[in-house]
């Protein structure tokens, strides 16, 4: 039986997670592919929240100051614990603190795991490959991907949950729809795989115990936790029809784009994809010969063996181009966008496989010596990671607090918007039409602009703001229509001659009322449930 975590475990988990990051003392912070992305997004959630905006939806300075609604379509964790770091920290070091905790947790999570069938110190030598694993390290140094590393803590919890059990039956709905709702709100690519994963581990069970009864319990997992992050997910699904959601499967990151050994004739990509492919051939590699040596544990733990290993094989045949009709049709699967993430829980199988295949110790620090040589290998003569530093960090802030704004994405732009034919130099507000024109602009927050227009003739105002259904308008104290912009995509505001006082808010929609009363609602549910049935035992018992 697993035993509460310890303080040594903790502390050795924590030792790891700090060496994974010793690289970035002497040679600077890593700038990964979505470093900017993250960064951004922390120091505006951070700067909204000192105007009172306690959960952001528009980022007002993304694509230089015309927005995008980032907010609504990327899960909340990894930017409010990043916006919450940089709080206190100087955002210098806020990227190594988060990458820190997240594998800290990463580690925690899988120590919690091992030991329900490992000694103690078996259990922190797992817990310990797991937070230092080799796309971990990638993570970190070459992708920045702070939302898919933090979800890399849930994967191991999944399977924890499932294996609590002595039988899967209603008692276990709940911890695996939290499992679900979690990872729903941390990264979107590692909750369609958490999904796929928690119904393969579930076929596994099934098939053991010969009943169906686990998938049904599975499937009302999955409705409890989308039910649980409604105020998330039903804003996505309604509000995805407002923008540019198809560029999230644009060419090069698209499945087919992205498989190992896949080459499209474009330099920066075809060297990430060797790096990422000679990494996860040798880690398959190693993963298969201790999975044959851990083969004693079939009967010793034989339904923990059998998940590991269904586990490990379908994460490792979705790396490849074999599985390319797998993404084409089967729901959703699409959205993982980029194979290789599934090394997320590739490496829980290599974690375990290695610490429970090796009574000796040699063996383990030997597996680990491989990866790193050839972690070693495609850092030097491969891909070596970019580097940024204290002054490019301090450059991104200073872009935010002057109003320049930083660069945005694609797939979160309103519909008709062109990023491409944008000033980064325009007025709040334009004039267009014969005339002349006076401004006073008295507001020009994320989620309220107000000010005055005084016109000679009529015309239109065009703003430095994208359009978005979102967006109310009332022109002295009416509600008025917007345009759009037929290049830009920006707001167009009709005004008549004279004074025009213009007042702009970014309402609640009714798809974020319904989402929040889901979440509500199943969280009150649950709340009385749980009290009915310990009040049912408390009178039950003698």
């Amino acid at each position: 039986m697993g035993s509460p975590l310890p303080g040594t475990p903790i502390l050795i988990i924590m030792v790891a997670a700090f060496a994974v990051l010793l690289p970035t003392f002497f040679l600077g912070i890593p700038s990964g592919h979505d470093f900017e992305f993250h960064v951004n997004s922390w120091m505006e959630v951070l700067s909204q929240w000192k105007l009172g905006i306690l959960y952001p939806r528009w980022a007002a300075l993304a694509h230089f100051g015309y927005g995008e609604a980032r907010f609504i379509f990327y899960p909340p964790a990894s930017w409010m614990l990043g916006a919450a770091l940089g709080s206190f920290l100087p955002w210098r070091i806020v990227p190594g603190v988060y990458e820190w905790i997240a594998l800290t947790l990463c580690g925690c999570s899988m120590f919690l795991l091992a030991r329900r069938y490992l000694p103690r110190r078996d259990a922190i030598f797992a817990a310990a490959l797991y937070a230092a694993n080799p796309y971990h390290i990638v993570i970190v140094y070459w992708r920045s991907a702070c939302a898919e590393l933090l979800a890399g803590a849930l994967l191991p919890l999944l399977l924890l949950a499932i294996l609590r059990a002595e039988k899967i039956e209603k008692k276990s709905i709940l911890p695996l729809g939290l499992i679900v709702a979690a990872a729903l709100l941390t990264n979107i690519p590692a909750a369609v795989m958490l999904t796929y994963s928690l119904a393969l581990l579930l076929t596994v069970v099934a098939v053991m115990r010969r009943s169906p009864q686990p998938l049904a319990i599975g499937a009302a997992a999955l409705l409890l936790g989308l039910a649980l992050a409604g105020f998330y997910v039903v804003p996505v699904l309604y509000e995805q029809k407002w923008v540019e959601i198809a560029q999230v499967l644009s060419p090069g990151v698209r499945p087919q784009d992205n498989f190992l050994f896949t080459s499209l004739d474009y330099p920066d990509h075809d060297r990430f994809n060797l790096l990422i492919s000679l990494l996860s051939t040798a880690e398959i590699i190693l993963l298969g010969i201790f999975c044959f040596l851990s083969r004693s544990w079939r009967t010793r733990a034989p339904q923990l063996w059998w998940m590991l290993s269904a586990w490990s094989a379908a994460s490792a045949f979705l790396l490849s181009s074999f599985s390319f009709l797998l993404y084409r049709f089967l729901p959703e699967l699409r959205y993982v966008q980029l194979p290789l993430r599934w090394l997320l829980c590739l490496n829980v199988g290599f974690a375990l496989f290695v610490t429970m295949a090796s009574r000796r110790w040699l063996a383990r620090p030997l597996a680990c010596l491989v990866m790193l040589a050839v972690l070693a290998f495609v850092w030097h003569r491969v891909q070596p990671p970019w580097w940024d530093d204290a002054g490019d960090v301090a450059e991104m802030l200073d872009n935010q607090q002057d109003g320049a704004g930083y660069e945005g994405i694609d797939e979160y732009v309103p519909n008709g918007a062109d990023v491409y034919e944008i000033k980064h130099d325009a007025r709040r507000v334009t004039f267009e039409g014969d005339g002349s024109a006076r401004f006073r602009i008295t507001q020009w927050e994320p989620e309220s602009k107000s000010f005055s227009a005084n016109v000679s003739q009529p015309g239109t105002l065009v703003l430095r703001l994208f359009n978005y259904p979102a967006w109310k308008v009332a022109v002295n104290n009416r509600s008025v229509t917007t345009g759009t912009h037929a290049i830009t995509g920006q707001m167009v505001i009709p005004v008549a001659a004279g004074e025009n006082q213009v007042r702009i808010v970014f309402a609640r929609t009714r798809d974020r009322e319904i989402g929040g009363l889901i979440s509500f609602g199943s969280g009150i549910l649950i709340l009385g449930m749980m009290f009915f049935n310990r009040r049912r035992a408390l009178v039950s018992t003698p």
